[in-house]
């Protein structure tokens, strides 16, 4: 019996269809966001506004990434 750790292999073969789910999951909540706006206050819409901004950033390295992973 070893004591000795295992990684577990690198399997990335689903990298793209979990990157795809995430840009869509992020969509969602900046349109959640979007509609939550409505009914926020001035310093509470600034935040929103920052965060989706955030996440439009994440979105456009995922869709990066995906690219990446598509051309493995």
């Amino acid at each position: 019996m070893s004591d000795k750790y295992e990684p577990k292999p690198d399997d990335r073969s689903d990298n793209v269809e979990k990157l795809q789910n995430m840009v869509q999951d992020t969509i969602e909540n900046i349109e959640e966001a979007h509609e939550t706006m409505e009914y926020s206050s001035g310093e509470q819409k600034e935040q929103i506004k920052a965060k989706n901004k955030r996440r439009e950033e994440a979105i456009e390295s995922m869709r990066q990434e995906i690219k990446d992973e598509a051309k493995k």
